[in-house]
């Protein structure tokens, strides 16, 4: 069988103990023209050692060399294709950290006053503003550190907006197909969750919401698209049944870089919804951070939102902490800045229409996706996807060959896995978004490598459950891993 198959050498690295002997040095330096300092009489005897205790003594092509094969272990965006469902790990343009490196926009510092921050708080107003008008909604806070801190912060501005009606209420309701992190918030918020069935194209089911919305209801937090890659297509019908009811509707807008410069969820009747600005508008995504989760609402929220704010008066940018209905603070200072600065050169460089094809290039590539491999893999849910499409294992599970070894097997072929065993909604899930940045080569070498795995599971299954077979560290016991972690390394 021919593979397209990324190779690249798979060594063991020495640790740079291993690569030391006596004598070795890593620079090259004349000799001194001017008399030597006495480093214990300038600095103290006390703060003076004559060596590190074994420190590695190597040359410099030694130190280079380790540490640029170091470099390449990780697997990295600048190296290939992150297939991971709802995450939208991204290629992000360079000329956004250029523009985050301004140095009056990168050194200012949080305290310094506002006679001072005027160029930093302009640009504060102006990502407010494109996203209103990319969202729909009527006002934004951009406090917010990321998507569940977003999530957290929109669930308590509808909380302090119905307890200013006399009554918080009691429960959020949360479709099976929503984002993992909604029910952990939702109970951080004190509410109570209660799940809404996905009807069989994997949509809110219209009938067991209109069961279920009742007095005790404050809000249902769906995803749009959700996690199916699915979009809610009875969207504005799920807001008036809310609202008939006097609940609210939270859209998780993790997902917008499926309907960014298409369609607007302030449109739609949505009541509050946070972006992941590092996720849709350009900020190196992964290693924990950094993020950003500005929060949009609708008029009537906006008094809650938290404080400060930004206000133009006489001329100039100031703080507004006159907001007796505010939430209050929901972090240091006023968010990730330099995620804002990259957030805005983005969305300046693309303009509306640019953002649009962005958009449709993500729809395009994710239902290329689906359709190349809807031979091979199953496909539990039919509708038409946007940015992600979800397959299931049962095929490949017949022959004992589940998600996680087709994942690992795919290693082999030089690519990251998607995204393994999520949503819970399918069975055995192969979720893959291959965003708006990846080219018409680079999924096709995608597709044929889950293709030529799907033909190893009919051929040699045991091949697959074996995988990865050309990794520096081959397959380890991931039960034992984690039933007995070890925490601590012992020489």
């Amino acid at each position: 069988m021919i593979r397209k198959v990324r190779s690249h050498v798979s060594q063991n690295e020495s640790l740079l103990f291993e690569l030391s002997a006596p004598g070795k040095v890593a620079y090259q330096l004349p000799e001194l023209d001017v008399p030597p300092v006495d480093a214990a009489a300038a600095l103290g005897a006390a703060n003076v050692r004559d060596e590190v205790a074994g420190f590695p003594e190597v040359s410099e092509v030694e130190a280079i060399r380790h540490f640029t094969r170091l470099s390449t272990h990780n697997y990295a965006i600048d190296y290939g294709m992150y297939p991971l469902g709802s995450c939208t790990m991204k290629y992000n343009p360079r000329i956004n950290e250029a523009v985050a490196r301004t140095e009056g926009l990168a050194w200012a510092h949080p305290y310094q006053p506002e006679a001072l921050s005027q160029g930093a708080m302009d640009v504060l107003a102006k990502v407010e503003d494109a996203l209103v008008e990319i969202t729909g909604m009527d006002a934004v806070t951009l406090q917010p550190a990321a998507g569940a801190h977003g999530e957290l912060t929109g669930l308590l501005l509808i909380r302090a907006a119905l307890e200013a009606q006399g009554n918080p209420r009691q429960t959020v309701l949360i479709p099976d197909s929503a984002h993992g992190t909604n029910p952990a918030t939702v109970t951080t918020a004190g509410y109570v969750v209660r799940n809404i069935a996905s009807n069989d194209r994997g949509m809110v089911d219209l009938a067991a919401l209109e069961r279920d919305v009742d007095e005790n209801v404050a809000a249902l937090m769906v995803t749009n698209p959700n996690t199916l890659g699915v979009f809610e297509g009875n969207i504005t019908r799920i807001c008036e049944i809310l609202h008939a009811r006097g609940a609210m509707v939270y859209m998780d807008g993790a997902n917008m870089n499926a309907l960014t410069g298409i369609t607007r969820p302030g449109d739609f009747g949505v009541d509050v919804m946070h972006l992941n600005l590092h996720k849709t508008f350009s900020t190196p995504h992964g290693g924990g951070g950094p993020g950003a989760g500005p929060v949009a609402v609708k008029k009537r929220l906006e008094p809650f939102l938290p404080l400060p704010r930004l206000r133009r008066a006489a001329e100039a940018w100031t703080w507004d902490y006159d907001r007796p209905q505010s939430i209050g603070r929901v972090r240091a200072f006023y968010g990730n800045f330099g995620v804002l600065v990259r957030a805005l050169a983005y969305i300046m460089a693309h303009g509306g229409e640019g953002l649009r094809r962005a958009t449709l290039d993500a729809i395009l590539n994710a239902n290329y996706i689906r359709k190349k491999l809807e031979p091979y893999y199953d496909l539990p849910h039919k509708a038409p996807v946007m940015h992600e499409c979800v397959f299931s294992d049962d095929r490949q599970s017949a022959r004992g060959v589940r998600t996680g070894d087709i994942a690992k097997r795919l290693i082999d072929y030089g690519f990251h896995p998607y995204t393994v065993s999520f949503p819970l909604i399918v069975h055995g899930a192969l979720m893959i978004e291959p965003t708006e940045t990846e080219s018409k080569q680079e999924i096709d070498l995608f597709v044929d490598a889950l293709i030529s795995i799907a033909k190893e599971v009919e051929e040699d299954p045991e091949l697959v459950k074996a995988a990865p077979h050309n990794t520096r560290v081959s397959r380890i016991d991931e039960v034992t891993a984690a039933r007995k972690p070890i925490l601590r390394w012992r020489p």
